[in-house]
């Protein structure tokens, strides 16, 4: 209950989650920005667990440069010459094992990194029917397993034109969530209600939904392109705030979407601002 008042979430979305982690092992929460993919992935493990316990969270964030050796484990150097590290993954799957009960691994931006150079033989030990099964790993010639009891929670920006898919073989072994927009939930509005200390922030937020209308029909852009709830989730809306959400972060977004139409960025900017004179 607390999860679906702060995530902004339909009970049936949540339900649907944790089926899918319970039957993968494995999801990926994908949006676009501002849709709370990381707030909901965290507040989904909690929730899950019952209690906020961090030592069954581990959070990390994918980039184009990790690799494997920073993942699981390899040789870094040091003064003296080289020596085996042990990577988060490997660390956690350890203290999984040991500790028993669910454990969740979050990883943020997961399609910016090369997944498979990253994962390497330990893809095949991620899928739900492979848990307890065992591999050798690369440097150490150590018989390891991804244990059953290690939920896998990925997020994704479907609006991040720079980066290629996840892989297919990647792809078959999680569940791929979509994370909307929440400006038509009720949950969400009576938030608006205890944050907002002007009436305009009803009136702007009635104008992004109509302004996510036109992107999710742009043929170059989409539903994975509509701008997200998050942006609106601070503690005190007023006037200024709102001015500058429009302003700083909303419109320069729109620029980026529509850097060759810039007509349309000057019509919703004109229009979003409009709400706030």
């Amino acid at each position: 209950e607390s999860l679906l008042e702060e995530v902004f979430i339909k009970e049936e979305q949540y339900d649907a989650i944790v089926e899918l982690l319970e039957r993968k092992k494995n999801i990926i929460l994908q949006g676009a920005p501002g849709v709370g993919k990381t707030f909901a992935a965290k507040r989904l493990a909690y929730s899950i667990l019952g209690c906020e316990d961090k030592s069954k969270v581990e959070f990390i964030q994918f980039h184009q440069s990790y690799a494997y050796e920073d993942f699981v484990l390899g040789y870094k150097p040091t003064e003296t010459g080289f020596t085996i590290e042990e990577g988060p993954f490997y660390k956690f799957c350890k203290k999984a094992e040991a500790n028993g009960g669910k454990h969740f691994f979050i990883i943020d931006e997961i399609n910016r990194g090369n997944l498979s150079r990253i994962f390497g033989e330990l893809l095949v030990l991620t899928e739900a029917t492979k848990r307890n099964e065992s591999a050798t790993l690369l440097y150490t010639k150590e018989s390891f397993k991804v244990p059953d009891n290690v939920y896998i929670i990925g997020m994704m920006n479907t609006a991040d034109r720079s980066l290629a898919m996840i892989d297919y073989a990647l792809r078959r072994r999680f569940s791929f969530f979509p994370m909307e927009p929440a400006f038509g939930l009720e949950s969400f509005n009576s938030y608006l209600d205890t944050i907002a200390t002007t009436p305009k922030a009803k009136l702007l937020v009635a104008k992004i939904v109509e302004l996510n209308n036109q992107i999710e029909k742009d043929e170059n852009l989409g539903k994975g392109f509509k701008i997200g709830h998050s942006y609106f989730c601070v503690k005190d809306l007023t006037d200024d705030t709102l001015r500058a959400i429009v302003q700083y972060e909303i419109i320069p977004l729109l620029e980026e979407y529509w850097y060759d139409m810039p007509s349309d960025v000057e019509k919703w900017s004109q229009i979003l601002l409009s709400v706030l004179q």
